[in-house]
């Protein structure tokens, strides 16, 4: 594959770029620029710039979004590839999220911003509208640099708001590539891609002429955000996270589910905010549910996401591995049993064995905290409250799920669950149309269908009295 810079790869940073590895082998195969924060003030410029004729023509928004779409699908073979070398997912799932990107782009594109009168009984006429923001920034992790940058940059366009968006230096060249899709159906400074090493975020985060940051990463991170938003009084959408769990009630059949758990955990290596992250299992069926798991986790074939065998890839960077090998060696220490995996793959990469765990203590922190890798606690229960106060343990809130033949029964347990989202039989599905947000530490704001435009949007009210 050519270099998306047109540049030979690096091993090393340089002057003005920066080193970007291919988790699959561990070396770096290409670099993107390492752009300086105060470099931000003419991006940020030429996006308030264009963002007056923007707002203005809700019809041409509409079209160049939908054509936006149309680049998306037809770039997909160029895109994919692109996304699988540096984030590590089997190509695939690279694919779906590309396709995941268009779909959005033709969702909010399509949603009617339409004025509301108000009714009350003063003798005047009331009418809500909704105006566009102004310039919008966008921080987007490494785990789907192009769904979550869609996922903002979506809805933010489609209500008229102009955005800079900056992707993850991990995951750089598939969104610096995207971008140069999207522009050849947008005008000029609507949206911005920029790539660099911090303090670039901090400073597009705290920039004045920002007047809204939305970020996807660590609750930590996500509070330097809002600190840096606030000196302007930025509005800030965050979401943050999540350590979700898994509640089996005692009627479940373990084989039936057994898949469907299993990849609701281990997708794109685990590195999902809202995989499951925490199995709790009656203590009767708790090995029958190790069991399953592992065998599954033992069978998977891991390895390089360009390899159509592939089901898992790597973790995604060097850091996030050394993590997870953290996170997996103190759950060991701390009494807890690999059913399977439990280390790092001999072989280039950042490659780390599925890894089921049991007899783990609850206050371990592959428990208690995010893990976000292809690492599954699973933990006993006696009886159901004692899972639904374990469940709702942690600092996060963003999703959980529950597992029976009853529905019913497992209906009322999951409106138990603290948390966002809650599924029956399922995980970690989400369609465009509904809204994601999270309680606790899991984040501020909401994202998705009509909720995330809104959230782009401020009301405008108008009065005028009646006729005589």
């Amino acid at each position: 594959m050519a270099p998306a810079t047109g540049r030979p790869p690096h091993t090393t940073d340089r002057g003005g770029y920066f080193a970007v590895v291919d988790p699959s082998t561990g070396e770096a195969f290409d670099e993107a620029p390492d752009r300086r924060p105060e470099e931000l003030d003419p991006v940020v410029d030429r996006a308030r710039a264009a963002w007056p004729g923007w707002r203005a023509d809700p019809a041409a928004r509409r079209t160049a979004l939908l054509a936006a779409a149309d680049a998306v699908e037809a770039a997909a073979t160029a895109l994919a590839p692109l996304l699988t070398r540096e984030q590590g997912k089997p190509l695939t799932e690279s694919h779906a999220e590309v396709a995941r990107t268009a779909a959005r782009l033709r969702y909010f594109a399509e949603l009617d911003i339409g004025a509301q009168p108000i009714t009350d009984d003063r003798p005047v006429h009331s009418r809500l509208r909704w105006r566009s923001i102004g310039a919008v920034a966008a921080i987007v992790p490494w785990n789907f640099p192009l769904q979550l940058a869609s996922a903002k940059f979506a809805p933010a366009l489609a209500a008229g708001n102009t955005m800079v968006l900056k992707p993850s230096p991990s995951t750089p060249l598939a969104t610096r590539m995207l971008g140069a899709v999207l522009a050849g159906s947008l005008p000029e400074g609507v949206l911005t891609v920029v790539t660099g090493r911090e303090p670039l975020g901090a400073r597009l985060a705290s920039h004045p002429g920002i007047r809204h940051v939305t970020f996807t990463g660590s609750a930590a991170t996500g509070r330097a955000v809002a600190a840096g938003a606030a000196a302007s009084l930025a509005r800030v959408t965050l979401e943050l996270g999540g350590n979700d769990a898994a509640i089996l009630l005692d009627d479940v059949d373990v084989e039936e589910i057994a898949d469907r758990l299993f990849w609701a955990a281990f997708r794109n290596c685990g590195q999902v905010c809202m995989a499951v992250k925490r199995v709790y299992a009656p203590a009767r069926l708790h090995d029958r549910v190790v069991e399953a798991l592992a065998h599954r986790a033992s069978t998977t074939v891991v390895g390089p996401g360009l390899d159509p065998a592939s089901r898992i890839g790597p973790v995604s960077n060097a850091p996030q591995l050394a993590h997870v090998e953290r996170r997996t060696a103190r759950a060991l220490a701390d009494g807890g049993r690999a059913a399977a995996g439990g280390h790092r793959l001999d072989r280039p990469g950042y490659f780390f064995a599925p890894t089921i765990l049991a007899d783990v203590p609850a206050g371990s922190p592959v428990v208690t905290e995010e893990q976000f890798g292809p690492v599954l606690p699973v933990l006993p229960y006696d009886s159901l409250d004692e899972a639904v106060r374990a469940a709702n343990d942690t600092g996060f809130g963003l999703g959980g799920s529950v597992w029976s033949t009853d529905l019913d029964r497992a209906a009322a347990v999951a409106d138990r669950l603290e948390c966002g989202t809650a599924w029956i039989n399922h995980h970690a599905e989400l369609s465009l149309a509904q809204p994601f947000a999270g309680a606790k530490d899991s984040g501020v704001g909401v994202a998705g269908g009509p909720w995330g435009l809104y959230g782009n949007l401020r009301p405008f009210v108008v009065h005028r009295p009646e006729e005589a």
